[in-house]
């Protein structure tokens, strides 16, 4: 989204996609939560219209409410506010991988036609990368079994590339049959929030495909921003800019949070 835009509808890009992303989450739902906007997301969602959502942080709580946006995943404020926690290994070896996950958040250095992610290395050898990246941490299980997953990622061609260098997490492979093929459980990616749009998988060839963009952003500027030749739904639709009551909410966790301008 472009910045002018943003200051014409009076919210930056990050609300947009944060807004964009707390839509995609309904009430009741079991979700994988990471740090930074896809927290925003979440936690937004369960201010507003999912008041039910049950937050689930990888250092073992589950049901946090925090009245902030957590600076970590190790913030006393997840363990504190939570119905339970547990062990790690007991968040992936029970709740994860047996497919108890509803929805999880992904980001990407790198992002593929296929919705394969890559946070591991760049350039063409794992022994000797332009750049080492912070690598998997528990991105592939993710990816593999949460019954739909979301990835977060500003768009340019530098991250949407044909081809990633290094498959850290596994989207569709190859196509719409290398999921099974490869025994993975989860859905895999239903939606890529970025900073112009939103991509979701065709239904026949699971790649990913344009099928919202945000006000003031034009088709052609998403295309510009993305290294493979991105198809257009023919129903395209232009998203609706945070409401009020949206913007309220995200910006009053913001504030609360420690450290942040007008915090506790």
């Amino acid at each position: 989204m472009s910045r002018a835009a943003a200051r014409a509808g009076d919210f930056t890009a990050d609300e947009m996609m944060t807004a964009c992303a707390a839509r995609a989450l309904r009430d009741g739902m079991t979700c994988f939560v990471g740090i930074g906007l896809p927290s925003a997301a979440a936690n937004l969602a369960r201010a507003t219209h999912a008041p039910d959502l049950v937050l689930i942080y990888e250092s073992g709580t589950i049901g946090a409410k925090p009245g902030w946006l957590p600076l970590s995943i190790g913030d006393g404020v997840l363990a504190e506010t939570a119905d339970a926690v547990v062990s790690v290994p007991e968040i992936f070896n029970y709740w994860l991988q047996p497919g108890r996950i509803d929805v999880g958040f992904l980001g990407a250095a790198q992002l593929d036609r296929f919705g394969n992610i890559n946070t591991t290395v760049i350039g063409s050898t794992y022994a000797n990368p332009k750049v080492r990246l912070p690598g998997a941490g528990g991105a592939p299980e993710i990816a593999a079994f949460c019954r739909e997953v979301i990835i977060i990622v500003r768009q340019s061609r530098r991250s949407f590339v044909e081809r990633v260098d290094f498959v850290t997490s596994v989207g569709y492979g190859t196509g719409r049959a290398d999921r099974e093929r490869l025994g993975l459980t989860g859905a895999g990616p239903r939606k890529v929030i970025t900073d112009l749009g939103v991509l979701e998988p065709d239904p026949e060839s699971s790649e990913l495909t344009l099928t919202g963009v945000y006000p003031g952003v034009t088709p052609e500027q998403v295309q510009a921003g993305t290294g493979w030749d991105l198809a257009v739904s023919g129903s395209l639709e232009v998203l609706a800019a945070p409401s009020a009551a949206e913007l309220s909410a995200l910006r009053a966790l913001q504030a609360m949070t420690p450290d942040s301008e007008g915090s506790r």
